[in-house]
């Protein structure tokens, strides 16, 4: 167990600092070196008082310096034993805000750094747990609904983007609660942003071969597109894709490997195509798409959709969005879809059968009555022309009346 002693240094004036060490010290997770934690409390005593004056100051300071110690002893105690001191239930908010975000914010995607510089340009710097309510998290979600432009272009957010932002708050309120740091389980008293629902992009299967065929300046970020098309995993999953978690042989390939959007434990089968596109295998715990750059990517799209004749606007998620799409189109059920996508809530996969229009295409052309002869029909295909006709006569006068 971590221990805390108290400790003098000499300074000037014939004075002491009063030092916290604390013990055994952690290693450097870079070096490996092993590093010597101490706290100074900015409290000194004479080294050899003059007067009863100061050491009257020595005593009192040696008195607070020994309740401080005691304190961040019992601190760490209560830590290990699972109890949360009145000291730590006291600390700042938005520091525990920063350690977390730390922990999720990934090389390729500055989105949890964003998220908290706008939450503290809500809040301030010195935010406790103490002062978090829903009462304040309301307001949060006002300002955010209010589209603020905090970034460099000044540029306001939009809807959606108000609701991974928010999504982020809760998130950590979630973590506070169950590490006792707060009392009320405001993750679940405050509800999410709703978001906007929006035309998700994505390739025709016709557009997709195309893409396929069409050389481009990145080998890497080609193959990693096309891998993405053919699996639906996110950027965030390919661009850490291990070759150690690939797994079977020709026609029963799969792989075993941890969202990190969702952090499950995933097992998925990928087709031989779809194994072709990782390319050549390194050495195991090496990553497939060695150097794959999310902030490299919106410029290549634009070079390699244009060398296509592609004028949608697709970027890497659109892959996803396109395997979801292509397996509904095909006749995968929604289910095994969901399944595949790794979605935790089915109501995630249903956006994507809202936008499959061949299957509500061929849906609409199921239920077909028999004619009674053939003059019949002739009359029905007669009447929907008249319709037809009708209605584009009326759009038009309506139009240019």
């Amino acid at each position: 167990m971590a221990k805390v002693k108290m400790r003098m240094r000499t300074i000037v004036n014939n004075r002491k600092s009063i030092v916290l060490d604390y013990s055994p010290p952690i290693k450097n997770p870079t070096s490996g070196k092993k590093l010597h934690r101490f706290e100074t409390l900015k409290l000194y005593v004479y080294d050899d008082p003059a007067d009863q004056w100061e050491r009257q100051h020595n005593k009192e300071t040696m008195m607070l310096a020994r309740a401080v110690c005691a304190q961040r002893q019992l601190d760490i105690q209560n830590r290990r034993f699972g109890f949360i001191s009145d000291t730590l239930r006291d600390s700042s908010f938005i520091d525990f805000f920063k350690i977390e975000a730390r922990k999720k914010q990934q090389s390729f995607s500055d989105n949890w750094g964003m998220g908290l510089r706008y939450f503290i340009a809500f809040a301030g710097h010195d935010l406790k747990f103490p002062e978090l309510n829903d009462y304040l998290c309301e307001d949060y979600k006002n300002y955010l609904l209010s589209g603020p432009g905090i970034s460099r272009t000044g540029r306001p957010i939009s809807r959606n983007t108000a609701v991974s932002y928010y999504a982020k708050l809760r998130h950590i309120l979630r973590i506070a609660y169950k590490k006792g740091l707060i009392t009320q389980d405001l993750h679940a008293i405050v509800k999410p942003v709703t978001p906007k629902e929006t035309h998700r992009e994505r390739l025709t299967l016709e557009e997709f071969q195309h893409l396929a065929e069409t050389p481009a300046d990145s080998d890497l970020m080609r193959r990693a597109a096309l891998f993405s098309g053919l699996t639906g995993l996110r950027f965030s999953d390919v661009a850490t894709l291990k070759w150690s978690e690939l797994r079977g042989t020709i026609g029963k390939y799969e792989l075993q490997f941890s969202q990190e959007k969702t952090e499950a434990a995933e097992v998925m089968p990928i087709s031989d195509q779809a194994v072709f596109f990782m390319g050549n295998q390194n050495p195991e715990n090496t990553f497939v798409f060695q150097g794959l750059r999310y902030s490299r990517l919106k410029t290549f799209f634009r070079h390699w959709l244009a060398a296509a004749g592609i004028s949608k606007n697709i970027t890497f998620h659109s892959f996803r969005h396109t395997f979801a799409t292509l397996q509904l189109e095909l006749g995968t059920d929604i289910y095994t879809v969901s399944k595949m996508l790794g979605h935790k809530a089915f109501k995630n996969t249903e956006i994507y059968a809202k936008i499959v229009d061949k299957t509500k295409r061929n849906a609409a052309d199921k239920i077909m009555l028999k004619m009674l002869d053939e003059a019949a029909k002739e009359d029905l295909d007669e009447n929907l022309s008249k319709k037809s006709f009708k209605f584009i006569v009326h759009r038009n006068e309506k139009k240019y009346s």
